[in-house]
């Protein structure tokens, strides 16, 4: 599966052998092997063990990456060097907020890299950030957003939101993925319904998780509306060439395209 036709991006703390073994279970598209902030120091070094090791087993078709912890600490090295031989399709970059930490990590561990924007600096940068050699995705870091740019903890997302399009206008300038930041309300299924909604809305191409309950939701709110694919399919079968009418309204190639990258996408996900 190509990462931007993630819908559903799981966190789960690569030291938790009961969550890895559940994943596996999970119609998640994308699975992410915290060494971070869910892994408390010291266990980071058999956390990095068992990544690699639940890794090379493999979690079928599901994307699978590892987020590693942030340069400046004592184990950001060790695990770039570790992740160079093991079996990630990805490496998340937690605190990104200059295009050089992408590439160091890229040099390192010869995978692409998703870079977290969590802070002003990383807003302002997103656009070099998203252009750096090996960054193939941005990912929203919003909680640690918020406390930077001194918002309430109970304020909605509205003083978010200029810093978030900032950020889906990186990616798409660069041409490669972007995904909405989590939600931490586990028992507002509603709340996240409306927010994945908003995320798809602006632009996003999925959303990342931190519990197994979100998954389903993340997979609808993402994933291709049946009325939509159905109008795509008509669409592309109708279209013979430049500017025509179409089931009342004008269509060009520009149109054509995407109902073509919509149906691409639903076959991607088993839509």
């Amino acid at each position: 599966m190509q990462l931007r036709h993630a819908r559903s991006i799981l966190f789960l703390p690569a030291s938790n052998a009961r969550a890895i073994a559940k994943v596996r279970t999970l119609p998640c598209d994308m699975v992410i092997l915290d060494l971070e902030d869910a892994v408390p120091d010291d266990a980071k070094d058999s956390a990095r063990d068992a990544a690699v090791a639940a890794l090379a087993e493999g979690f079928g078709e599901r994307i699978a990456a590892v987020r590693i912890n942030v340069e400046g600490t004592p184990w950001h090295g060790v695990e770039m060097v570790a992740l160079k031989t093991a079996a990630a399709d990805y490496v998340v970059l937690p605190k990104v907020e200059h295009p050089r930490q992408v590439k160091d990590v890229f040099s390192v561990c010869h995978k692409p890299v998703i870079a977290m924007i969590e802070s002003a600096q990383g807003v302002l940068a997103a656009v070099e950030i998203a252009r750096a050699e090996g960054c193939a995705g941005l990912f929203m870091g919003n909680n640690d957003l918020r406390k930077d740019l001194c918002i309430p903890a109970g304020a909605g997302r509205e003083g978010l939101s200029h810093a978030m399009q900032a950020v889906v206008l990186a990616a798409r300038a660069a041409g490669i993925a972007v995904f909405d930041g989590v939600f931490n309300r586990l028992d507002d299924a509603a709340g996240l319904e409306a927010e994945c909604a908003e995320g798809y809305r602006q632009g996003f191409d999925g959303k990342t998780l931190i519990h197994p309950a979100q998954v389903t939701v993340a997979n609808q709110m993402f994933g291709p509306d049946a009325q939509a694919l159905a109008d795509a399919r008509r669409l592309v079968e109708a279209a013979t060439g430049g500017a025509e009418r179409f089931e009342g309204r004008m269509i060009e190639t520009m149109h054509v395209e995407e109902a073509r990258a919509l149906i691409a996408r639903a076959e991607a996900v088993g839509a």
